[in-house]
C-alpha cells in the first residue's frame, strides 16, 4: 500500500489540480476547470492512506461507490495515475445527448400475418396493427421474440 506522501506525490503531478485542506488533516484535490458543479478528483485523502477518487459511472470502475467514489487505499501508482486520468477526462468531457434513430420494422411469418417493431424512446414495441403485443428493453430480446414466434423481417424496399 502506498503511503500517505506517496499518493499525495503521484496527485501532485497533475498540475490540473488544486489542494485543498479539510478536516481531521485530511485533503481533497480539486479540477476547478470541471464542466460540472463536481470538482473533486481525489476526496479526503487521509494520512492513514485511504482516501477516494472521483470515477462517476465509468464503466470501468465497477468497485465505485453509489456517490460514483472509488476507495484508493490499496491502489497501486499505476492504478491511481490511470484512475486521476480517468477522474478528470470525466469531468471535462461533456454528455452527449444520443439521438435515437427512430427504427420501424415489418415481420411476417407463414400465415402472411404481420407484426411491427418500432423502437419508440428507448422500448422495442411490437404492434400488431395498432394494439401493442409486447414490449421489450432491447432490440436483440425483441428481435429474439420474433424469431421463437415464427416471424420473419421483411426485406427493407
Amino acid at each position: 500500500m502506498l503511503t500517505f506522501e506517496e499518493k499525495e506525490a503521484i496527485i501532485q503531478e497533475f498540475k490540473e489540480l488544486t489542494r485543498k485542506e479539510v478536516s481531521l488533516k485530511r485533503v481533497n484535490y480539486h479540477y476547478e476547470e470541471s464542466l460540472y458543479e463536481k470538482t473533486t478528483v481525489v476526496y479526503h485523502l487521509h494520512p492513514n492512506g485511504n482516501g477516494f477518487v472521483y470515477v462517476g459511472d465509468l464503466a470501468q470502475y465497477e468497485e465505485a461507490n453509489d456517490k460514483g467514489m472509488l476507495n484508493i487505499r490499496e491502489a497501486t501508482a499505476d492504478e491511481l495515475r490511470q484512475t486521476i486520468k480517468d477522474s478528470i477526462a470525466y469531468l471535462a468531457t461533456e454528455e452527449e445527448e444520443v439521438a435515437l434513430e427512430e427504427v420501424e420494422e415489418e415481420w411476417k411469418n407463414k400465415e402472411n400475418s404481420k407484426l411491427t417493431l418500432l423502437q419508440e424512446d428507448e422500448m422495442w414495441n411490437i404492434y400488431h396493427g395498432y394494439n401493442l403485443e409486447e414490449s421489450f428493453g432491447s432490440y436483440s430480446e425483441a428481435k429474439a421474440y420474433l424469431l421463437e414466434e415464427g416471424f420473419r423481417k421483411v426485406a427493407s424496399k
